[in-house]
């Protein structure tokens, strides 16, 4: 049975964390991710979660238990933000090429400088290829969801890859809203014990990550590289059965009113909610427009992705990144190689926008879309633009 209740999306977190009965959590507070840590240390405080909470100096120190726990077979959890995902850089290659499947939730932040503590896709994007199942949610509802579906993907014996579950900084760690959170029977039935395969046991002394030759680095590279693209496969049957026991059905790349659109505008994370709101608007001005949310971004849907665009015209790809020096975001530079080898493709334009925490208002999206509507018409003068810079 499910309780409707209203909470504030980064409480919603660790409720997750608790029903998944996490049994060992190291995380250092920063914001915007503060109150999952603050919330989950709480909850061991007052016996709620009956789980070791490590107090660590530092993210590297997080991560780096977040290892030693994992590996001795405990199931183990872990957030951050911004810079503090960075100075996560480093450790967060090992939990991936040791197979250790920790969860950890991530609450987008700029990256410095100059220091801003709001909201965009800079961290992620410093992170994307660090060997992470990586996911996408725009909704309190949708975090609730997959963290409790990370756990499952992560651990089952045909993954064992960790996962970061993204969500964005204030503009929904912060929020509160009305959700369905599932009950303790419920949780216990979906997600069974975790048992590590492979877990560190003194009576069969074996080693993790240690100094392999150079000779031997490629074929470890190709192995992880295969496991993880192997991972889809279970992520689609964890959502699938989420989907049966709850009625909320996810997909790799979702879509709004977007099956007959001739121009469609990409995005992931909260801000495709505000953007359905002028796709709504030019729907009704009779204009073919529609809006893609790219969930999964780690492993990368290629072809869930060309099914989606097959019949448009123009795709607009919103970046709450910029790549300096590259073809503007690089949501729309995978976006743009996902489609090369494809034998229509449609016209591929990039925007930028909403960094720093910066508002992204309908009215804003309404004049991308009118950008795309009018580039089924003729060319335009440049592929990529940033929007809501000031003059």
């Amino acid at each position: 049975m499910s309780k409707r209740v209203g909470m504030e999306v980064s409480l919603v977190v660790a409720e997750a964390v608790k029903l998944a009965q996490a049994e060992v959590i190291a995380a250092y507070p920063i914001t915007p991710q503060t109150h999952i840590a603050e919330g989950l240390a709480e909850k061991v405080a007052n016996g709620e979660l009956d789980a070791e909470y490590i107090c660590v100096e530092s993210e590297h120190s997080a991560m780096s238990a977040c290892l030693g726990s994992s590996a001795a077979g405990a199931r183990t959890y872990t957030a951050s933000a911004g810079q503090g995902l960075e100075l996560m850089h480093e450790v967060l290659f090992v939990a991936s090429s040791m197979r250790l499947p920790i969860v950890m939730n991530v609450a987008n932040r700029a990256l410095s400088g100059p220091l801003n503590v709001w909201g965009d896709h800079s961290d992620v994007m410093a992170t994307r290829d660090t060997g992470w199942i990586q996911i996408f949610t725009e909704n309190g509802q949708e975090v609730f969801d997959h963290t409790l579906c990370a756990f499952r993907i992560a651990e089952d014996p045909r993954v064992l890859i960790p996962m970061m579950v993204h969500l964005d900084g204030f503009h929904l760690s912060h929020m509160v809203e009305p959700l369905l959170v599932e009950d303790e029977e419920f949780v216990k039935n979906f997600l069974p014990p975790y048992t590590h395969p492979y877990a560190l046991n003194p009576l069969k002394p074996t080693t993790m990550g240690a100094f392999t030759p150079p000779v031997h680095y490629t074929e470890a590279k190709k192995a992880q590289q295969v496991a993880l693209e192997d991972s889809k496969k279970v992520v689609l049957e964890v959502w699938e059965e989420y989907g049966k026991l709850t009625g909320r059905n996810y997909k790799p790349v979702e879509g709004y009113r977007a099956g007959d659109a001739e121009v469609l505008l990409l995005m992931m994370g909260s801000y495709a909610e505000t953007a359905s709101l002028a796709v709504d608007k030019l729907r009704d001005e009779g204009h073919k427009v529609g809006l893609l949310k790219l969930r999964l971004w780690r492993p990368f849907p290629f072809e869930e992705l060309r099914q989606a665009v097959k019949n448009a015209r123009v795709v607009e790809v919103f970046d709450r990144c910029l790549s300096y020096g590259g073809p503007g975001g690089p949501v729309c530079s995978e976006v743009k190689a996902a489609l090369y080898p494809a034998a229509r493709k449609p016209r591929v334009l990039g925007f930028v926008g909403g960094l720093g925490g910066r508002d992204v208002f309908p009215e804003d999206f309404e004049n991308i879309l009118k950008k795309g509507i009018q580039a089924v018409k003729k060319r335009p003068a440049r592929e990529f633009e940033m929007i809501g810079v000031r003059e």
